[in-house]
């Protein structure tokens, strides 16, 4: 596995990648690593960051592509410029990708992939949030582990103006995030609701100044990425699957001790006693 990234200041983020072929508008998600971290960044600022059907599609590859590199130590979610995180789907595209049963169907399954791309994770993710956050960017700071935003970001779904419904599959991240309560506040009213507010209904975790969130987002994400990442992945785990509800099973129950038999738990342990800084592997 990759050795942890260096505590340093934070790269600059990669640029967007080629054009492709003529007439081929670039994609609208795109990824940069600087040692076990992942920046996936949502990139359209001049539309406020929203995803089209094949952006949404990419998203879903991004993140099951990065699902099984254990090589990943955290995964930070940005939107490009500072304008927004991201305003949710194309709504210009609707008529084009959303009209007949068919077309609805096929923007649903890229949508869910999207959004279950980024739940699914394996790997912790942090959102870093300025600007707007409305919509379908809202579901996926929702998806998100820690999610940071600055002072005057807004967040909202004003699906109900649209004469539009918000999916099961697309309402279940920001449930567990928010509960009922607020969700129904957020849909209902189609309001958006300012960052203190976020806070209280759990959309977000900690609130920096507008111009700090770029580089707080990167320090959750390197202090995640500093610690053990078996750890990290199995505490993820576990908090989803509590969250459901039902009874564990004894085999789920012994899982949480099988860290005692890393050799990360040795480093840790002797780390502590020696008075370093522990190196941790994945081992």
């Amino acid at each position: 596995m990759s050795a942890p990234p260096n505590a340093g200041e934070r790269p600059p983020t990669a640029g967007p990648p080629p054009d492709g072929p003529p007439g081929r508008q670039p994609p609208r998600v795109r990824m940069s690593r600087d040692g076990g971290i992942v920046t996936v960044t949502l990139d359209h600022p001049e539309r406020m960051n929203v995803l089209d059907l094949e952006g949404w599609e990419t998203l879903g590859q991004i993140f099951e592509g990065l699902a099984g590199d254990d090589s990943v130590r955290c995964v930070l979610v940005e939107g490009a410029g500072g304008r927004a995180f991201s305003t949710g789907s194309d709504i210009s595209g609707f008529a084009k990708h959303r009209s007949t049963p068919g077309q609805v169907t096929r923007y649903a399954a890229a949508l869910r992939r999207g959004i279950e791309g980024v739940y699914d994770c394996p790997h912790p993710t942090v959102a870093a949030v300025r600007g707007l956050c409305v919509g379908g960017g809202l579901i996926i700071a929702a998806c998100c582990d820690v999610r940071v935003c600055g002072e005057s970001s807004r967040f909202g779904a004003p699906v109900g103006r649209l004469g539009a419904t918000m999916a099961h599959a697309e309402m279940a991240p920001l449930l567990a995030a928010a509960g009922a309560g607020a969700v129904l506040e957020i849909l209902l009213t189609g309001d958006l609701v300012d960052a203190r507010r976020a806070r209280e209904m759990g959309i977000v975790n900690r609130i920096v100044p507008d111009g700090e969130v770029a580089e707080a987002g990167w320090g959750v994400a390197r202090g995640i990425a500093s610690g053990a990442p078996l750890v990290n992945r199995w505490h993820k785990k576990f908090v989803r699957r509590m969250a459901r509800g039902r009874p564990l099973s004894d085999a789920e129950r012994d899982e949480a001790y099988d860290a005692f038999q890393t050799r990360d738990y040795r480093e840790g342990t002797e780390a502590f006693l020696e008075k370093r800084e522990p190196r941790f592997r994945g081992e």
